[in-house]
């Protein structure tokens, strides 16, 4: 049974930081892209950031030079450091792995984000 389990989300004032993390299991991880997605209220689910299996990253521009994705193949987790956040990071985060070739994608449950003072 494939488990993605996110935690480290919670309330945080601008400028903050926060770590979230997904742990993965039943799956052959370091085969897989991780990726973050959030989704805020009344909008798409967006891609944050991405990691290959060798370390390559992807970052959406409207987090660039503020979040960090990494990932320990062993221990099957994906980290995404979030700094100098701001309310507009408002969102459930999701962690998702995803195989490209033949597709197959896992989603986890997501974690709250709020940037708020």
């Amino acid at each position: 049974q494939v488990q993605l389990v996110e935690s480290g989300g919670g309330l945080v004032q601008p400028g903050g930081s926060l770590r979230l993390s997904c742990a993965a299991s039943g799956i052959d991880f370091s085969a897989y892209v991780m990726n973050w997605y959030r989704q805020a209220p009344e909008k798409q689910r967006e891609l944050v950031a991405s990691i290959n299996g060798r370390g390559s990253t992807v970052f959406a521009d409207s987090v660039k030079d503020r979040f960090t994705i990494s990932r320990d193949n062993a221990r099957s987790t994906v980290y995404l450091q979030m700094n100098s956040l701001k309310p507009e990071d408002t969102a459930v985060y999701y962690c998702q792995a995803l195989r490209p070739f033949p597709r197959e994608d896992y989603w986890g449950q997501g974690t709250q984000v709020t940037v708020s003072s």
